[in-house]
């Protein structure tokens, strides 16, 4: 034992006085790097965060497809999240709900074309891909019922058909002394965004072909 311990110990002087060895050479030793620089008044959250930065994460309502010609833009920019729940059947509930999904701002668009056409289109952006998701689920998994669109809808060309769908009704909406209303709507999701139109005719009548191509147009977009 002895022997062993004095011999560990010499080899352990041995290579205390001894030059360390050089690594080789990385591949790449001299990175280019830009060189850092103090904050100005030009700094924003975007210079700092360039190299993460997306297109979605700056103006939304850049991102808005324009309003066909001959149309009357009736309003335009970011829409109050209070606001938008108010045209859900539960606005109380449904506030809880974007709440909870980390819902984070909507920008839209809205137009009539004569007196007969309205169009809404929104761009529903959440915190995380998974609100964005889950909204878009539930709000599709409705629409084939009867007091909905009454069907399953069509798939947006180019998208896969569980992000996204368009649906007319398949009935209009006749009540004594009123013209006839019918509906449609465009929901698909491009990742933390949903894609929500609502488009209605006080004439019943609605091109599905014109809804999907706004809807594809509008996914082209972003």
């Amino acid at each position: 034992m002895l022997g062993v311990l004095a011999g560990t110990i010499t080899g352990y002087a041995i290579q205390y006085d001894r030059e360390p060895t050089p690594l080789a050479p990385l591949a790449q030793a001299d990175l280019a790097e830009p060189k850092a620089l103090a904050p100005d008044d030009a700094t924003t959250n975007k210079t700092i965060n360039a190299n993460r930065w997306h297109k979605t994460d700056d103006d939304l309502a850049k991102l808005l497809i324009e309003a066909p010609g001959g149309a009357k833009v009736e309003g335009s920019g970011y829409e109050p999240i209070e606001y938008f729940a108010t045209f859900f059947k539960s606005p109380d509930g449904q506030l809880s709900y974007l709440a909870e999904q980390n819902i984070r701002r909507i920008a839209s668009l809205s137009w009539k074309m004569g007196d007969d056409t309205f169009v809404d289109v929104r761009l529903i952006q959440f915190n995380e891909r998974s609100g964005a998701d889950d909204y878009q689920r539930n709000q599709s998994a409705y629409m084939p019922k009867e007091e909905y669109a009454g069907n399953d809808g069509v798939v947006i060309p180019g998208l896969p058909s569980e992000l996204g769908h368009v649906w007319v009704d398949s009935k209009a909406e006749e009540k004594a002394g009123y013209l006839p209303m019918r509906g449609a709507r465009a929901i698909a999701r491009r990742g933390d965004i949903v894609l929500d139109i609502h488009y209605m005719n006080n004439r019943g009548k609605i091109s599905e072909g014109d809804v999907v191509d706004l809807a594809k147009r509008q996914l082209e977009r972003l």
